[in-house]
């Protein structure tokens, strides 16, 4: 049986698919998975175990489809559900079953602040696609696989550093879904443990001015490693501070505590650090992940991805995080056996 699971975007979006994939190539008898993404996105997924082959989208979506047809699939698993994957499924004529975005009730909530989505996270949302094949949530999380030619070299970590350290992903795909350069100063001057900055080339000179307030503590590998370099820092960390992001989803699948900051957006739309419930490195007495959020706010959430900036331009959503509340979910994080 030939499946071809689709998901073009985004990091943390593909990684909360990976137990789709898992569960379908283990409890699926002869199942053969593909998978469908964007181009840029190859490293997130060519490690994975669990996928046979990878097929990618350059900027001329219509060039993929003959190498797809020719690989006459199954089933189509849509997890994207957008007109580009319409196209793919019209062109393919497979039977496909694809994943409900639930776009009215999120643009209810973000217009009128009324909650109607249900209450499931998006992982097991996405797995209910696959649900007619036979396939149940294995409770065993997300998927990470990092190359052995992407493993970080101890060289290239500060000495200081080596005997453990926070990873603090300072980027978000929006501005409204980041702390403010002032916040995340006082957040990092405040924290008394090394710290490694988390990002892309993007983020680097952001890095730059909050390593700034202590260069020995404070390492900036923001735009200094690729994905999956900056994953394989992700799990040799010893707590992962984050906002939503797709970091924040490798940190889950890799098991590592995360303290998760949400400004505009909100946990309630599903995609809050997913660990499975099977999984024995989860602490016994309490939930690997602590939620940072403003509530009540009556703005809030203005959107289901985030704006450049503030619509209303106070951003309380993140003006009135609290850096001392953060601080002491760090600390104790940091004295809790995981």
């Amino acid at each position: 049986m030939k499946i071809l699971i689709i998901r073009f975007s985004s990091i943390g979006d593909i990684v909360l698919t990976t137990p789709v994939v898992r569960c379908l190539k283990k409890q699926v008898p002869e199942a053969e998975v593909h998978y469908l993404t964007k181009a840029n996105f190859k490293a997130v997924l060519e490690a994975n175990p669990y996928i046979d082959k990878l097929h990618f989208m350059q900027d001329d979506l219509q060039a993929i489809i003959p190498e797809l047809q020719a690989e006459n699939f199954d089933y189509v698993i849509d997890l994207h559900h957008n007109l580009r994957t319409m196209r793919v499924k019209k062109a393919l004529g497979k039977k496909a079953f694809s994943f409900n975005k639930l776009n009215i009730q999120k643009f209810i909530y973000t217009t009128i602040k009324l909650n109607v989505l249900p209450d499931v996270h998006i992982v097991d949302r996405y797995l209910e696609t696959v649900a007619s094949l036979g396939v149940k949530n294995d409770g065993q999380g997300l998927d990470y696989f990092v190359p052995d030619t992407d493993r970080v070299k101890e060289s290239d970590i500060p000495a200081g550093h080596l005997a453990g350290y926070i990873g603090i992903v300072i980027g978000a795909a929006h501005n409204t879904k980041k702390l403010p350069l002032h916040k995340l100063k006082e957040l990092c001057g405040a924290i008394e443990h090394p710290i490694i900055l988390l990002g892309g080339k993007e983020d680097r000179d952001t890095g730059e001015q909050i390593a700034s307030v202590d260069p020995h503590k404070i390492y900036n590998s923001c735009g200094k490693f690729n994905i999956n370099e900056s994953a394989d820092l992700v799990r040799r960390a010893k707590l992962i501070i984050t906002h939503d992001t797709g970091l924040m989803h490798i940190a889950s699948a890799f098991k590592k505590q995360v303290i998760s900051i949400w400004g505009n957006t909100v946990p309630q739309f599903g995609m809050y650090p997913y660990y499975g419930a099977l999984s024995p490195q989860l602490p016994k007495d309490k939930l690997p992940y602590d939620i940072m959020e403003v509530r009540p706010l009556y703005c809030r959430p203005c959107s289901k991805i985030g704006y450049n900036k503030c619509p209303l331009g106070h951003f309380k959503c993140m003006e009135k995080q609290s850096i001392t509340d953060i601080v002491n979910k760090v600390n104790q994080r940091l004295t809790r056996k995981v």
